[in-house]
């Protein structure tokens, strides 16, 4: 849990660093996520991350309820989490930002109290206090990269990505179970890390391989990239739905 938290703590920062300087033009520029501003970006952030901490304290479902009071059921996620936004957008950008920090810093707090193996409830149901830890790394990098976006400017690619390659390889089970599909077998990643480190996981024996860069992988997997646009190579029975399933979020 240590090495997660720490990796999600730098990130937390890298994309800190960024909006410290930030005026107004800036909070309000548009990021890569269609619709959505700087400040909105950071406002989602702030929001799932009271809605993790929540989660670590067994609170999940009464803060998810308080922050979607009044709203119409959500036909999805993105339906959801785009009308919590929408419901608080136009905050002055110094409480949004003030908000994310908080946020942020209080998360980590309460997930290095907590045993790593803890069943907490999280958007797509229990999982592993651990796991919780490493999807709030995967969508805090996920949302660097498109506030970034909004200045021309592109995030630090560090080993931390490890952890979210990791996740993709590990949420597999789902995304096919979300599609409605069935995995033929084991899937191995056989991916380069941004230091030229192999980063392999499951074994020889899987009849899907996929085979590439590790940032490749993270982009397809957050919804950044398509594969036809990486150097991502797949072979084996599930090759392709794995590129097109692969994900790091609910």
């Amino acid at each position: 849990m240590d090495e997660v938290v720490a990796a999600l703590r730098e990130q937390q920062e890298e994309l800190g660093s960024l909006l410290d300087g930030l005026d107004d033009d800036g909070w309000a520029a548009p990021s890569r996520c269609a619709g959505w501003t700087v400040c909105d970006v950071v406002l989602h952030l702030g929001q799932t991350n009271e809605m993790a901490i929540a989660s670590v304290h067994g609170r999940f479902e009464e803060t998810a309820a308080r922050l979607a009071q009044g709203l119409p059921p959500a036909a999805n996620v993105d339906e959801g989490v785009d009308a919590l936004v929408a419901r608080e957008r136009g905050l002055p950008p110094a409480a949004v930002h003030e908000r994310y920090r908080r946020s942020s810093a209080e998360l980590c707090e309460a997930l290095r109290s907590c045993d790593p193996g803890a069943r907490v409830t999280w958007v797509a149901g229990e999982l592993a206090a651990q796991t919780l830890a490493t999807t709030r790394l995967a969508e805090t990098w996920i949302h660097t990269g498109d506030v970034f976006h909004a200045f021309g400017r592109t995030p630090e690619a560090g080993d931390r990505l490890w952890h979210i390659a990791r996740l993709a390889w590990r949420s597999l089970p789902y995304a096919f179970a979300r599609d409605g599909r069935t995995m033929t077998g084991p899937v191995a990643f056989r991916l380069v890390g941004p230091g030229g480190d192999a980063w392999d996981f499951d074994d020889d024996d899987a009849p899907t391989r996929i085979t590439g860069d590790a940032l490749d992988l993270c982009m397809v997997a957050s919804r950044r990239t398509s594969p036809d646009e990486t150097g991502l190579r797949g072979e084996g029975p599930d090759a392709a739905a794995v590129l097109e399933l692969v994900r790091t979020w609910a």
